[in-house]
């Protein structure tokens, strides 16, 4: 066979894979095509993978790699990176105490705005947090997320004299995401600079978190179907690969939904979350909405009243959240074993078409159980 016949196949098989991979790359979700862009970035030298990190006055500060915004990323879909992080070298305690992200320019490294941050996910290995501190009774009860901040609740600390106690040497997983609701034509690289903050001192009360978010039923036999029965608290899934949960019982549950325009109420048991075994001291708590929430509230429908309700304010003539009110309390809120206690969330869709919606609370709770264990050392 000639050379110029193998070229010229060698040029129709090249040619019929770009094309190939062309339509393959456009069916992906805003998602996927946002993690393959990445990817390739890294591989072909556009993008340095690695963080810049910077470790001292008690405060670990961390820049992300580049992230290229060139269109509209809703929650989840953006851009992202992760980073395994060692607050010391050694097997010191030390302790946590506030969480802190910011977007800022790829070059000058200057704040912009908040708006593309999606969310920034802080996570533990559960397996060695709780050898370490010899409570294993613990491991694989929760998914072990610390904390998340996210659009809206950017910053997030501890009440004074409370934090959660760890390990210096031990990892936590860092995985931030970016997020651009508002510029459809946007064509730029930003990056996010993560803050976490910590405390040498000996005397402050150990917290342990407990993750609880709003799941709801769905039509498993035609997930996308409406309208639905608002009488059964059903919702529209906005996707079924993810955030879908079982109840136990054979039902499926969407921990990300969509909610219709105007006003609407949602809420689900958050009782097996909790899992409360007798009385658990309530002191803080982060919030995880999307845009369109409006309010938030733990509930407690034994005694009929919120334990606390979180305010959300919405921006004004754009998508995005304002602002999230956190909750923080010295004093504490008790919370009981005998109480049934659900997440109540309300929103307001002021567009025209459907959006997706969580509800999620990082809620933190005085660990007697672990400070007796500290006290003892």
């Amino acid at each position: 066979m000639r050379k110029s016949k193998i070229y010229k196949i060698l040029g129709v098989l090249i040619l019929l894979t770009i094309i190939g991979g062309g339509i393959w790359y456009w069916q992906l979700p805003n998602r996927h095509k946002a993690i393959v862009k990445s990817f390739l970035f890294e591989k072909l030298g556009i993008v340095n993978p690695n963080w810049k990190v910077e470790n001292k006055s008690e405060t670990y500060k961390m820049i992300s790699p580049e992230f290229y915004i060139d269109g509209i990323y809703k929650s989840m879909e953006g851009p992202k990176s992760s980073n395994y992080v060692q607050l010391s070298q050694d097997s010191t305690l030390l302790w946590l105490t506030s969480f802190h992200v910011k977007a800022i320019d790829s070059k000058s490294l200057q704040t912009i705005s908040k708006d593309f941050i999606c969310h920034t996910n802080i996570d533990f290995n559960d397996v060695n947090y709780y050898s370490s501190l010899h409570l294993e009774k613990r491991i694989g009860k929760q998914y072990p997320r610390l904390t998340s901040l996210s659009h809206g609740m950017e910053n997030f600390s501890f009440p004074e004299g409370y934090g959660v106690p760890m390990k210096g040497n031990e990892f936590l997983y860092v995985t931030t995401q970016s997020l651009n609701h508002n510029l459809p034509d946007a064509n730029f690289w930003m990056r996010h600079e993560v803050d976490i903050h910590y405390s040498r001192q000996k005397n402050l009360k150990p917290l342990m978190s407990r993750t609880a978010f709003i799941m709801l039923p769905f039509n498993q036999s035609d997930p996308y179907k409406s309208p639905l029965d608002p009488g059964k608290n059903q919702c529209i899934p906005a996707e079924t690969k993810n955030h879908t949960y079982g109840d136990g019982h054979g039902n499926k549950l969407s921990g990300h939904w969509v909610i219709p325009v105007g006003k609407n109420s949602y809420r689900s048991s958050v009782n097996s979350q909790l899992g409360i075994q007798d009385s658990l001291r309530l002191h803080a708590a982060a919030i995880h909405v999307h845009p369109f929430a409006t309010k938030i509230s733990l509930f407690d429908k034994t005694a009929n009243k919120a334990i606390f309700t979180s305010k959300i304010v919405n921006h004004k003539g754009k998508t995005g959240l304002t602002s999230i009110a956190p909750f923080s309390s010295v004093e504490g809120i008790w919370l009981y074993k005998k109480h049934d206690y659900e997440i109540v969330l309300e929103v307001n869709n002021t567009t025209a078409i459907d959006q997706d919606m969580m509800g999620s609370m990082f809620l933190f709770f005085y660990d007697k159980e672990l400070d007796d264990l500290l006290k003892k050392k």
